[in-house]
């Protein structure tokens, strides 16, 4: 994979953000700033809120309560509620964790599908989305699968192609539920190493679900760390990632060490088997 410059800039903050299904509250007052240029990870243990949390950046999940705004180029920060679906889609994409497969459409075919926020009406495809479409298969390694359909695809392999579907898309910001899901060794350091690029070197504004901690704290600028619907810490990856806050939040014991030969930041789960 390649990167290519995009140029966008664009941020989103949550503030206090309540969230419920029916009368259970699943996040209560969590806080999240997504900035250009940077990864932001959510990270927690299985329901701890953190795909709602980020469904509801990407306008998937009401409100009960707070606030979350973006701003774009133009640097006037608006409420995303205010904003219309194709307005909002310019700015914003979600790489979610499900998916229906399109059975009998060519991978081509559903790539395109990023491109539906800048068409008008039946309106064919622009050179313009030609480029983008081509660009954003470049990028997720599934150019080779233009013509495959989608039926003959592995589970992988289609994690990629939806991805592709977002990079067409061509927002300046980019929210991700774990987009390592599925893929083998190779395909999740490509695809970190991709995420890393689109944030550097194209200055997109990236928040990301994560399950695996050393992949968040060798990838993120920064980590919002979820436990039972709150923030439990959010900071730099040194300052979240310790054995007091993992510990108490996975209910297991965990060592945190810097590795020194990459001096990255390593955390092992001890088994119980490893304790005797």
């Amino acid at each position: 994979m390649t990167a290519h410059t995009l140029s966008a800039t664009g941020s989103m903050h949550a503030e206090n953000v309540v969230l419920r299904y029916g009368k259970t509250t699943v996040v209560e007052g969590a806080s999240i700033s997504l900035a250009p240029g940077e990864i932001t990870a959510l990270i927690g243990p299985n329901g701890s809120g953190k795909s709602t949390l980020l469904r509801s950046m990407a306008k998937l999940h009401e409100r009960a309560a707070g606030s979350i705004t973006l701003t774009g180029p133009l640097g006037q920060p608006r409420e995303i509620s205010t904003l219309n679906g194709r307005d909002f889609a310019h700015e914003v994409t979600l790489f979610s964790q499900s998916h229906a497969t399109p059975e009998g459409l060519a991978v081509a075919d559903i790539v395109a599908f990023g491109r539906h926020p800048h068409r008008r009406g039946f309106a064919g495809l622009s050179p313009e989305d030609r480029a983008a479409i081509a660009r954003a298969m470049d990028l997720t390694g599934t150019t080779n699968m233009a013509h495959k359909a989608a039926g003959e695809l592995s589970g992988g392999e289609l994690q990629r192609v939806w991805l592709a579907v977002c990079l067409a898309q061509q927002t300046n910001v980019v929210l991700l539920d774990e987009p390592t899901n599925h893929l083998d060794l190779r395909y999740q350091v490509e695809t970190l190493d991709l995420v890393h690029d689109l944030a550097r070197e194209n200055a997109l504004a990236i928040g990301i679900v994560l399950h695996d901690l050393n992949q968040a704290a060798a990838l993120a600028d920064s980590l919002v760390l979820m436990n039972h619907g709150q923030v439990h810490a959010s900071g730099t990856p040194a300052e979240v990632l310790t054995a007091e806050n993992l510990s108490e939040v996975y209910e297991i014991t965990v060592q945190v060490h810097t590795d020194l030969n990459t001096g990255m930041l390593r955390i092992e789960p001890v088994s119980r088997h490893q304790q005797r």
